[in-house]
């Protein structure tokens, strides 16, 4: 592993699970790095470990061995308010649903995450704004979920998702539930959001094309992570 800077690094990490009186390995001595502005798409099939992969990294479980590192700092031993408090400042989640809360409009959406970590209300409205005009969706900032399309949606939960300025962004499927036009749509302004933003985004998909367009693509065989040459694939 290199020595430079990074948002997220995972080092020889380790997972099992007990399955009856045997033990099943999804992570094994797994290591791997974004940086800063990178975007990486995991392509894995069903049961690799990619929703393993993506729980450790964004905090939402332990490894059983090695380490995860979100901008330097040793997250595998924190203990449970430290990591709460990681997860929350530096690490976003985008999900293939939305999961806003319906009772508040898109700018409330995005707002609520800076407000639980302390900011103003001023200041998170304005951010907030900024967030949903970058994401293209500033006219509809009033609206509720139930009044917004699918792509409208799912840019607002990209918003919400960065509004804490995290250094890591995980997203999964996240354009899943969109058809293919929406898809691009919704790929592009993650795309121009990542850059703008210099967040290190892991990105599962299943979709070859828009894996095509990240600037690399892994994948998990036998518990390790590897390169993906999408070029075979496409």
């Amino acid at each position: 592993m290199t020595d430079g800077p990074h948002s997220l690094r995972l080092d020889r990490v380790e997972r099992h699970y007990a399955q009856g009186e045997d033990r099943l390995t999804i992570l094994d001595g797994a290591d791997f790095e974004i940086m800063p502005g990178e975007m990486v798409a995991l392509v894995a099939p069903s049961g690799a470990g990619k929703s393993t992969l993506l729980h450790i990294a964004g905090l939402l479980e332990r490894p059983d061995g090695g380490e995860v590192y979100i901008n330097g700092e040793a997250c595998g031993t924190l203990e449970d308010a430290r990591r709460t408090a990681m997860r929350r400042q530096a690490i976003g989640f985008v999900y293939q649903f939305h999961h806003l809360l319906p009772e508040f409009s898109a700018l409330e959406n995005v707002m609520i995450p800076q407000l639980i970590a302390g900011l103003g209300q001023k200041q998170a409205a304005e951010r907030a704004r900024q967030l949903l005009d970058y994401m293209r969706i500033g006219p509809r900032a009033s609206h509720r979920p139930a009044e917004l399309s699918g792509g409208e949606q799912q840019r607002v939960a990209i918003a919400r998702a960065v509004a804490n300025n995290p250094y890591v962004l995980l997203a999964d499927e996240p354009t899943g539930n969109l058809d293919p036009h929406t898809s691009g749509y919704v790929f592009d302004a993650l795309t121009a959001l990542v850059r703008q933003s210099g967040v290190a985004a892991l990105i599962a998909t299943h979709n070859h094309q828009l894996a095509a367009r990240m600037d690399r693509a892994i994948t998990l065989e036998g518990g390790k992570i590897v390169p993906l040459d999408l070029g075979a694939h496409l």
